[in-house]
C-alpha cells in the first residue's frame, strides 16, 4: 500500500518536468511546420529563463530543441539562401538540387523532432544526432 503512494506522488512530482519537455519538443515542431519564428523567439525565452532552473529530464530536452532549432535553420535557411545565391536561377538544374534537398532535409528534421516529442510524452531523455548538443 505504501508503495503505491510513493509511486502516485513521484509521477504527479514529475509532470512539471514532462511538461517544460513536452513544451520545447512542440515548439521545435511548431518552429518547423506552423509558426516558424514565433516559436523560435518563445524557445529562446524559455531557454534563457529556465535553462539553469530545469530538471535532467526539461533541461536535455530543452537544450536538445533549442540547438536543433538553430541548426535547424542554419541547413534550411542559409544553406538554401547560399545554394540560391551561388547557381543559375533560370536553370532547372538548380532547382533539381535546390528542392529535393529542402524537402528531404526538413522532412528528417520534423521526424527527429517527433522522436523528441515522444520521448518527452514518455519522460525519457533524448538527443538529437548530430544536431543536438553532447551534454
Amino acid at each position: 500500500m505504501n508503495q503505491d503512494k510513493v509511486t502516485i506522488n513521484r509521477s504527479v512530482s514529475e509532470i512539471p518536468d514532462r511538461k517544460m519537455a513536452i513544451i520545447a519538443e512542440s515548439l521545435y515542431l511548431l518552429n518547423l511546420l506552423i509558426i516558424p519564428g514565433l516559436a523560435f523567439f518563445i524557445l529562446i525565452w524559455l531557454f534563457a529563463k529556465y535553462d539553469n532552473a530545469t530538471t535532467m529530464i526539461s533541461g536535455c530536452h530543452l537544450r536538445q530543441a533549442f540547438s536543433a532549432s538553430i541548426w535547424a535553420g542554419l541547413l534550411l535557411v542559409l544553406v538554401t539562401w547560399v545554394m540560391l545565391s551561388t547557381m543559375n536561377h533560370d536553370s532547372p538544374y538548380t532547382w533539381m538540387i535546390v528542392i529535393p534537398y529542402f524537402v528531404i532535409c526538413h522532412s528528417v528534421l520534423v521526424l527527429l523532432g517527433i522522436m523528441g516529442l515522444a520521448k518527452a510524452l514518455a519522460g525519457k531523455k533524448f538527443h538529437y544526432p548530430i544536431i543536438g548538443p553532447s551534454s
